[in-house]
């Protein structure tokens, strides 16, 4: 019985904090701890919307819909073999986002959070080719690797806020593991790859 819920709450975890919600949480800490703070809630909540429909909604149901067309189950659509079309899926729907946000105009520094995004999506594409890399933790240490880039541009503390990523990011990590979906090194090679390509492109 305590396995499966144990099960049960690793594939919660899953399904919470999919890949998709890295440029969201950029966006709103962008919006917390920079002068965009200062912009209209009017504006911040459309570009919120915006950058939602793109990257979790409309991927999260393409995906579904072609897990759907062929029978799999989410386990199943894990295998390696079968994540190159949901990689390509979400690809588009990430570059088609930041088109939107450049024909609108939106200020470059909220579109670099989809470059980011976008580079993480690539090399986690480009890897699965050869090794099932864990975009879950890729999506994480994004976020990691975001709030440590922001700490030094707009110059604040990002202590706290780094440890609660740490603990989800373990959280995630282990509910890969636990689903037998990732191993630890491929849970790592995810975490750290975010986290240095955000940085970076940041």
């Amino acid at each position: 019985m305590k396995e499966k819920h144990l099960i049960l709450a690793a594939r919660v975890m899953s399904m919470i904090f999919t890949p998709f919600y890295l440029p969201m949480v950029g966006l709103i800490v962008l919006f917390m701890f920079s002068h965009m703070r200062l912009l209209p809630w009017s504006y911040k909540l459309q570009v919120l919307l915006l950058v939602y429909a793109f990257t979790i909604l409309l991927p999260t149901l393409l995906i579904h819909l072609y897990r759907r067309y062929h029978g799999w189950s989410l386990i199943e659509l894990g295998a390696k073999e079968r994540r190159m079309v949901p990689y390509i899926i979400s690809i588009v729907c990430y570059f088609t986002c930041y088109y939107v946000m450049t024909q609108l105009q939106i200020p470059r520094f909220m579109a670099h959070i989809l470059v980011a995004a976008l580079l993480v999506q690539v090399l986690c594409a480009i890897i699965n080719v050869w090794w099932k890399i864990s975009t879950h933790t890729a999506a994480i240490g994004g976020v990691a690797g975001a709030l440590m880039a922001f700490s030094f541009l707009f110059m604040f503390n990002p202590v706290w806020w780094l440890c609660l990523v740490f603990v989800v990011a373990g959280m995630v990590g282990s509910s890969r593991i636990i689903l037998k979906q990732h191993s630890l090194w491929q849970v790592v090679a995810g975490f750290l790859l975010g986290l240095i390509s955000t940085f970076v492109v940041l």
